[in-house]
């Protein structure tokens, strides 16, 4: 199949269809207008098969995963997410692939009432990159250089999962069968907090996504803050399917260091603490409190039951696909 027939065939039509797009997919450009008193935000991430996926992914998860992890990346800016773009490299022409890849693209961007505006596809390893653009209101932006000592530190969801759901797939751990459907599925289609971002807008201080790990994640708020934090590890909120099949030493590390889980880890004033709950009321999402930014520059202290905590030098569940 050629380009354009691609295209034409599986990404010009259907999907959700906006008002403020002017010019969709099929000319050079695509054209959009930027709404009144709103500011743009923009991201972008590249997916590789091997390297950000299993190549054996099912294809709706696949596009389902590319889409979420931009809008979460909105989502940690407090925006509201409006259109998406999509570059899309393939080995070769496998029409069943590319429309169960279709089905998983529309169905979140239908939820988010996002719609696709325009990209590429090309002849080459599997890989595909997608750039989605939000709105946020002037001055309402979440960034990682506010955290303030003092601050208290929730995430939204249950961490670890994915992680967990990982190695489930790469057959590293077996977990009961109760539970196996819910941890691979929480690795596959991740749930990006959409309207937990837009709602933390005039409560949260400093907010970052969960992609790299919680530690590792929560280390870019304190450098870019200048501040350092105490997490309570036996704080963390970890499902039941997790820590009923690995355990809950195992369960925190997955926790603390796995990466994919796209929930929100943010910062609340002693001041806006009592208005949070009320804030997240509408964006059905729970928030656990996990700890406390400190005045120590850098320094992250892990308690367990107020015992000092270590992670071993070699956890495991930092995981990097064999590109072999």
């Amino acid at each position: 199949m050629k380009e354009f027939d691609l295209i034409k065939r599986y990404f010009a039509q259907g999907g959700h269809t906006r008002k403020d797009v002017l010019v969709g997919i099929g000319d050079d450009c695509a054209v959009a207008k930027v709404p009144e008193n709103q500011h743009l935000a923009v991201t972008t991430d590249t997916l590789i098969a091997g390297v950000h996926f299993l190549p054996d992914a099912p294809a709706r998860s696949v596009a389902y995963k590319a889409v979420a992890v931009n809008l979460s990346d909105l989502a940690s800016m407090g925006a509201e997410p409006a259109w998406i773009s999509l570059s899309l490299s393939l080995p070769h022409c496998d029409e069943a692939w590319i429309e169960e890849f279709a089905s998983g693209l529309y169905e979140l961007t239908e939820y988010y009432s996002v719609q696709l505006i325009g990209g590429d596809t090309v002849a080459g390893p599997m890989a595909m990159t997608i750039t989605a653009q939000g709105f946020i209101p002037p001055d309402n932006e979440l960034r990682r250089s506010r955290a303030k000592p003092g601050d208290w530190i929730y995430a939204t969801g249950s961490l670890g999962d994915a992680g967990a759901g990982l190695d489930i797939l790469q057959n590293t751990i077996t977990v009961p069968q109760r539970h196996r459907d819910y941890l691979v599925n929480r690795h596959y289609y991740p749930t990006p907090r959409v309207m937990a971002g837009t709602a933390l807008r005039r409560t949260a201080n400093a907010c970052i996504d969960v992609s790299d790990g919680l530690v590792s994640d929560l280390k870019h708020i304190l450098n870019a803050s200048n501040c350092g934090a105490t997490v309570h590890v036996d704080r963390l909120p970890i499902s039941a399917p997790l820590f009923e099949s690995v355990g809950a030493q195992a369960a925190y590390r997955y926790a603390l260091t796995a990466g994919d889980d796209y929930e929100l880890v943010f910062t609340v004033n002693e001041e806006q603490r009592g208005n949070l709950e009320t804030s997240l009321s509408n964006a059905n999402v729970k928030a656990t409190c996990i700890g406390q930014i400190t005045g120590h520059a850098g320094q992250l202290d892990l308690r367990l039951y107020d015992e000092r905590y270590s992670l071993p030098e070699s956890s495991g569940y930092e995981h990097q696909f064999d590109h072999g």
